[in-house]
């Protein structure tokens, strides 16, 4: 397994030729290619943006001229609305106007529709770690990917696909999830990109479970895993997940036994009857398989059946790792994000001028003398996702603000 830390390039977006008709169509709205160019990422990644992510694509100063032109141009067009940040200084921009997303074939896209304040620093990092690859084309609808899994089907099978090959491939593009993007290289590579959004691995072994058949026929492909710090210390834990996922496939006898589990599994959790035996068996089958790769292969068993056998079955993933045509890579993202939506990580400290009947605990005539024995500490918070931690942190400002409003302070 290959794995490398990622980058970030001082001047991106190279990837998308002027000549694109996506392109050409939002620079006859008023904007010039390399606005287009940006405008057409964030339309299909995010949805937001902030200026720094500009400055970065387009190679010139965060702040300057050049870059809050655009953002003036957005705005008084009204393309875009300005979201006031915690950060005095900081502004974030919602792109929403129908005629832009109409002018690439997009006008349903959900990144119209108001953003959660929740979901606002992962779009940014998407988009981040999308603006690190200057020449890949992505695929973020059904339709791009559906195309781009048929033709690797179809060049890693010479044969015609049979009625069963044709099916597994529409099972797979069904299981894709349209949250993450595929990039493709011009040299033909596919880059799977995952963002990190929590410590917990259980929904990237789903990720690389459902991605296991475009894999599987992909002669070159990358795991391109994004982290936002501080999630970057948990990259061991992933790494744990990519070996037991990738270079680690199912010999055929263990998934005739799976079958047999997962058949008899489904039947018991449906309330049919079973025989005292097969009950045994299946009890058995429980504990052998009880691990979460083949939790997690039940439930997505249920749902497409024996399609999901396909990948994990198949050496062609390991083989791939091992002959250096598959690797997986860490981005490590080196901004920050939560001063950037309308939440922070901390309250601000409360204002110093406080009413007698604001005032918790006794005063300081009545309090008692100091205890010898230290009251007992709050247990260790567990680690929480990048969402949990806004939603958080948006419950704390609103406090603050009402502290600040009974009190008669102006924010």
């Amino acid at each position: 397994m290959v794995v490398t830390e990622g980058r970030t390039p001082s001047v991106v977006g190279a990837g998308i030729s002027p000549n694109d008709e996506r392109v050409q169509a939002i620079a006859k709205i008023g904007f010039t290619e390399r606005q287009a160019r940006f405008l057409l990422l964030v339309m299909r990644h995010a949805g937001v943006c902030v200026p720094r992510q500009y400055a970065t694509f387009a190679g010139i100063a965060n702040g300057g001229k050049k870059c809050n032109a655009l953002f003036a141009k957005l705005v008084r067009r009204r393309f875009a609305a300005a979201i006031p940040c915690v950060h005095n200084r900081a502004r974030l921009y919602h792109v929403h106007a129908r005629g832009l997303y109409g002018a690439i074939g997009e006008g349903a896209s959900r990144y119209r529709r108001p953003v959660p304040a929740g979901r606002i620093a992962e779009r940014l990092m998407r988009l981040d770690a999308v603006l690190s690859t200057p020449d890949l084309d992505w695929l973020t609808t059904a339709g791009e990917k559906r195309t781009c899994l048929a033709r690797l089907t179809t060049s890693a099978s010479p044969e015609p696909a049979s009625d069963r090959v044709a099916d597994s491939a529409s099972a797979s593009v069904r299981d894709l999830p349209s949250t993450f993007p595929i990039g493709v290289e011009s040299s033909g590579r596919v880059v799977l990109l995952y963002l990190v959004t929590e410590p917990w691995t259980e929904p990237f072994r789903t990720f690389l479970q459902r991605h296991a058949a475009l894999l599987r026929v992909s002669r070159r492909w990358t795991v391109r895993l994004a982290f936002p710090r501080p999630l970057d210390h948990f990259y061991s834990t992933y790494q744990a997940v990519i070996r037991e996922e990738l270079e680690s496939p199912l010999h055929p006898i263990t998934i005739s036994e799976l079958r047999w589990y997962f058949d008899h599994r489904r039947q018991a959790d449906d309330g049919q009857p079973l025989h005292p035996q097969t009950q045994g068996f299946v009890s058995v089958g429980a504990r052998v398989f009880g691990a979460p790769r083949f939790t997690e292969m039940y439930r997505r068993w249920r749902r497409h059946g024996d399609v999901v056998f396909e990948g994990i079955s198949s050496p062609a993933i390991a083989e791939a790792l091992e002959a250096g045509r598959g690797s997986v890579e860490c981005l490590v993202l080196p901004h920050g994000y939560r001063h950037l939506s309308p939440l922070v990580a901390d309250a601000p400290s409360m204002p110093e001028r406080v009413g007698q009947e604001l005032r918790r605990g006794p005063s300081p005539r009545t309090r008692g003398p100091h205890a010898l024995n230290p009251r007992p500490q709050p247990p260790a918070e567990t680690p929480q996702s990048v969402s949990e931690q806004l939603d958080r942190a948006w419950h704390r400002l609103n406090e603050f603000y009402k502290a600040q409003k009974a009190q008669g302070v102006r924010p």
